[in-house]
């Protein structure tokens, strides 16, 4: 009997321990019908204790495993029960629950029956107040909030908050942890000058928490009790790679453009951080592919031996109505995920002083928690971390042992200086040692980039990143932060070093690029892949290439297989946009062409090739080769008008149109914010995660701030 008992124990701690291990982070953003973010709802898995909260955007994330019952409650808004299948995300809208509403009025001395409320109260008819926090981070040092239902919903007309009777900042509000809340009201009506006066006039958000920790608290010890650090860098002393905008060139002087391709969208999700703080988007911050290429489009998959499908699609110019537009698609072949090789990788971690942003290094270990969860047991890991000095915490680790793994980036903090250089040789050294042959061999460096390689910088660290690049090492750029981040050394650093960077502006967009994208983002099925086209002079007065300007390449290049260019993952999408100037069409944006050279004639022979637009060459290498491999494909002299053009054609040139407006570039003719609009909702399609939709948002809130 007592054996039995026994195994009965026994089998009820593996049931236990199995049931854990299945255990993965759900997150996600809970909206209302308007698409507005609802701080302090409850997250509850049905029939245990475990709860989350939504943060002042919306945001959230819990650990649940699938067939975990979500529920979802807020008051005044019916509560919804969603069940975890296979992914990550897991965004909610909730709808008013309208009867309950009719019967509660927020005040600013609490949530009162409407029976009970005076006629100080002003009420609006068929309105509901709200939140609405302009900022989409999961870690916003000083969101702006504005209550919906004022007369203006301008940022500068932010409320006044009490946190537990205190007056407090906007700053310390967003430091204040979810789970200590037990309530947030919200008053609008003119009642709230009498009760905190004039200071009050822009409405007031009242957050109550559980146990009064911040009852009769100074403003000095309100920032010493949330931990409130000095305010940040100024946006300004972020350093960003400044360069030229592609221009025109004519095929008879220039015929071949040749240039790397780029899967990187590092870009896209740090002008996505400006816009939502309501900030301007330095101008040099804004590469144009890494816009594009952060959304994803839907090109056939290979149907031949190569790893990448070749489309293309012609059509109108939106910005210059004379002028085409030529769209390239690549579409990595999709492996499955028990086919892809074994991993060995080193998360390089900074850990130095300017990590300690809640936005820094506490979302970084989220981050890479993940990216475990990807891991499988053939898969290895190691952990090494820099500051004044470089160090392995954790010796290479079964992706297995996740406990393991996870226990030590939980122990990490942040201290220190900032040599990253000896941080990469120590990674680089750790990988060798561990190499896996036709294996993905894998550097993550995950920082704001704002460390040190040698005295000179950015030199030294290309020189050291292009001889580690021989290694056959493949190496991902996790950028964080924001005040002092150094896009400039990431960017290197990628481009240099067999490499692709993201930027992480919050906890879903780590879970999109670590979670949801992790094959593409961690599996290279080509690398040094590069494109060259030649157009056609007979059909092509001039062309240009939309962004690309720090992957360009000579002609020369094309061929030299010792010349570094970039990695496709699997299943990851690439998209390069021309912009051409049809033969015949007079344009502003030509440059005088000289004729009758004697030495530099390139017509073309007897046939004139009339039906053919362009010819386009590419070259890779397999992951573990050294020859590369050619393709080649002729463009046809076909296209179609914009509004029978594809959603993909329609989308990725709206996103092109935006990047160019950011950019201030003087070789667009159209800046309306409006149109781009316009054209991105035609192509809006295939968005199940909502990112183009997101996309419209962000171009839509430009408008105040450009």
């Amino acid at each position: 009997m007592k054996s039995l008992k026994l195994i009965s124990s026994a089998i009820a701690m593996l049931i236990c321990f199995v049931s854990m291990a299945q255990e993965r982070t759900i997150s996600g953003t809970v909206t209302d019908k308007s698409n507005l973010p609802l701080p302090g709802v409850q997250i509850t898995i049905k029939g245990t204790k475990k709860y989350s909260q939504t943060d002042y955007d919306g945001n959230y994330s819990i650990q649940a495993k699938k067939g975990d019952a979500l529920v979802f409650s807020y008051v005044g808004m019916d509560s919804q029960t969603i069940y975890v299948k296979d992914s990550n995300i897991i965004n909610v809208v909730l709808k008013e629950n309208n009867a309950q509403l009719q019967e509660v009025v927020v005040v600013g001395y609490g949530v009162q029956k409407k029976s009970m409320v005076t006629g100080s109260v002003s009420e609006r008819k068929g309105k509901r107040t709200k939140i609405q926090a302009e900022s989409n981070s999961l870690y916003t040092p000083s969101p702006t909030i504005t209550i919906r239902g004022n007369e203006s919903v301008s940022p500068k007309n932010e409320p006044l908050y009490i946190i537990d009777g205190v007056p407090a900042k906007a700053n310390q509000m967003a430091k204040i942890n979810p789970n200590d809340i037990d309530n947030v009201s919200v008053l609008k009506d003119q009642a709230a000058t009498s009760i905190y006066g004039s200071k009050a006039s822009n409405g007031v958000v009242i957050i109550s928490t559980k146990n009064e920790i911040y009852k009769n608290l100074t403003e000095k010890e309100l920032d010493k009790k949330l931990k409130i650090l000095p305010i940040p860098t100024e946006p300004t002393q972020e350093d960003y790679d400044s360069f030229v905008e592609n221009a025109f060139e004519s095929p008879k002087t220039a015929p071949l453009s040749t240039f790397s391709i780029d899967v990187d969208n590092a870009s896209y999700t740090n002008i996505r951080r400006f816009l939502n703080n309501g900030q301007q988007v330095p101008k040099d911050a804004v590469r144009v592919e890494e816009m594009v290429n952060f959304f994803k489009y839907t090109y056939p998959q290979p149907k031949n031996e190569h790893p990448f499908s070749i489309n293309t699609e012609v059509s109108d110019s939106p910005w210059n109505s004379n002028n085409k537009i030529l769209k390239i698609g690549l579409q990595g072949k999709n492996i499955p995920t028990q086919d892809l090789p074994a991993s060995n990788l080193v998360f390089l971690i900074d850990v130095s002083g300017s990590m300690e942003d809640m936005n820094k290094l506490p979302l970084l270990k989220q981050s890479l928690k993940i990216l475990v969860d990807e891991l499988r047991p053939k898969d290895k890991v190691a952990i090494v971390v820099y500051a004044g000095a470089a160090g392995m915490v954790l010796p290479p680790t079964s992706g297995d042992d996740k406990k393991t793994i996870i226990n030590a980036l939980d122990n990490l903090q942040a201290g220190g200086s900032t040599a990253g250089g000896a941080g990469i040789e120590l990674a680089y050294k750790i990988v060798a040692e561990n190499f896996i042959k036709s294996g993905n061999n894998r550097v993550i460096l995950a920082t704001d980039g704002d460390f040190n390689v040698g005295s000179s910088s950015n030199s030294d660290m290309e020189k050291l990143i292009e001889e580690k690049r021989k290694t056959g090492v493949f190496l991902t750029c996790l950028g964080y932060g924001m005040g002092n981040y150094k896009d400039s050394k990431m960017e290197i650093l990628a481009d240099k070093g067999n490499g692709n960077y993201a930027y992480i502006d919050n906890i879903q967009e780590a879970n999109r690029f670590l979670g949801k994208e992790f094959k593409g983002s961690m599996f290279a099925i080509a690398k040094d892949v590069k494109i060259q086209i030649e157009f056609n002079p007979k059909q092509v007065q001039a062309y240009r290439l939309i962004g690309y300007e720090n992957r360009k390449l000579r002609p020369e290049d094309f061929k030299n297989d010792a010349i570094d260019a970039g990695e496709l993952g699997s299943n990851h999408t690439v998209t390069a946009l021309y912009e051409i100037i049809p033969t015949g069409v007079k344009s502003d944006y030509l440059a005088e062409q000289p004729d009758n050279l004697k030495y530099t004639k390139t017509e073309t022979n007897s046939n004139n090739y009339n039906g053919e637009l362009a010819t386009i060459k590419f070259r890779y290498k397999k992951p573990d080769g050294e020859k590369s491999i050619e393709m080649v494909q002729v463009i046809e002299n076909k296209s179609v008008v914009l509004e029978k053009a594809s959603d993909d054609m329609k989308f990725s040139s709206a996103v092109a149109w935006f990047g160019l407006k950011l950019r201030d570039s003087k070789l667009i003719a159209d800046k309306s914010s409006d149109e781009i609009v316009k054209l991105a909702k035609q192509g809006n399609s295939n968005d199940e995660e909502g990112y183009k939709a997101e996309f419209i948002r962000l171009v839509e809130t430009s408008k105040q701030y450009n």
